[in-house]
């Protein structure tokens, strides 16, 4: 992987980049489809790349325990295994392994956790996580961390840095730059001063890009984006700047407006399979009888393929019934609506005039959300 700053907006931070995975270029800001298991979900690899994506999500733990590394290995990794020929990033798996929580025990070492699936017991250091990585061939990969609750006290979260950064330095000292791209993870809850020492710690260890863990979580909007006005500025310009988790349109925009580069999220994709859909003018929900008789397509703006072809009637009709269609087509707006709205954002950066596309994107949006 490697980036390039190509322009900050004057008006904010956002800013415009260019990263080169899998051979691929990429622009930032730039949202990542998630694909826990091996998979988005409804999608096929062609409908992604027929959007335009070029990098997507994959998780460690999900796949570290089915289908298992060695079918993984076996398969030539994880790009052919599940035909995805294109970027793909793997997230360490610390925040599912913590979110077990009575399922899990933390040493210095390492996490001692049972599987969520057959209670099978299993242990991860910081060098099992990278070789677990670096089995199934990501592109980007990251180090192995503890992701505390945002309303955690202060000792707590203190506590949990420590172990971070001590398992960042670690996965950092095994870790072969040839193969793949390394990111550090920054942690410390809601407490700045935590936050600073994070950034500090893993600067000095040395990583290919820094990402900001442990928010949206269950913390307020406010406290989240207070986190990032005094975490992104210290994280070095040079270097990809990726938000965890994180990825509905106000929270992409209030992210980018701060220099964030990277997101992943399973928002579009989770809320289309209940139904609901973005659209410029906000949030609209399939199930609702308002949209009987509706014959338009789920936004009249949009130009992807189920727009193109199918009505709000229809669609509704085949959410109703329980067929599978519905969740893919809706599926596949979402993420074209995503994907639009990364591509906006980027143009808006390029001609300097973010922070107006972002208050008019905000006037239509905000105007009929659900």
């Amino acid at each position: 992987m490697k980036f390039s700053l190509i322009k900050t907006d004057s008006s904010s931070k956002a800013r415009l980049g260019r990263l080169f995975v899998h051979n691929e270029e990429i622009l930032t800001p730039v949202f990542m489809p998630v694909g826990t298991q091996g998979s988005v979900k409804t999608m096929t690899k062609e409908e992604l790349k027929d959007i335009g994506y070029k990098l997507i999500l994959s998780n460690a733990y999900h796949v570290y325990l089915k289908p298992g590394i060695e079918i993984i290995q076996k398969a030539g990794g994880l790009h052919s295994f599940m035909n995805w020929d294109m970027g793909l990033l793997t997230d360490s798996g610390g925040y599912q392994i913590f979110s077990l929580k009575s399922l899990q025990k933390v040493t210095k070492e390492g996490v001692y956790f049972s599987s969520h699936i057959d209670g099978s017991k299993h242990f991860i250091s910081p060098e099992i996580s990278m070789k677990i990585q670096e089995a199934i061939g990501a592109d980007i990969i990251m180090a192995l961390d503890e992701c505390p609750a945002s309303s955690c006290e202060y000792e707590m979260a203190k506590a949990s840095l420590k172990i971070t950064l001590h398992w960042a330095e670690r996965c950092r000292q095994v870790h072969n730059d040839e193969k793949n791209t390394l990111f550090g993870i920054i942690q410390g809850s809601l407490y700045k001063d935590l936050r600073e020492k994070s950034v500090e710690a893993l600067v000095e260890i040395g990583f290919g890009g820094y990402a900001i863990g442990g928010l949206s979580v269950g913390e307020a909007k406010n406290d989240m984006y207070e986190v990032l006005n005094y975490t992104t500025p210290i994280i070095p310009e040079n270097k990809p700047r990726y938000l965890m988790g994180v990825g509905t349109p106000e929270d992409i925009l209030e992210a980018v407006e701060r220099g964030i580069d990277m997101f992943d999220c399973i928002m579009p994709t989770r809320i289309a399979r209940n139904g609901t859909i973005y659209t410029g003018s906000g949030r609209i929900s399939i199930k609702n009888a308002e949209f009987t008789q509706d014959f338009l397509p789920l936004d009249p703006e949009c130009d992807c393929y189920t727009c193109r072809n199918y009505s709000r009637a229809y669609l509704r009709h085949l959410f109703n019934v329980g067929e599978i269609l519905a969740l893919r087509l809706n599926t596949y707006h979402n993420l074209y609506f995503i994907y639009k709205l990364m591509e906006n954002i980027q143009k808006a950066i390029k001609e300097d005039r973010f922070s107006e596309f972002k208050t008019d994107f905000f006037k239509k949006y905000f105007s009929n959300t659900i």
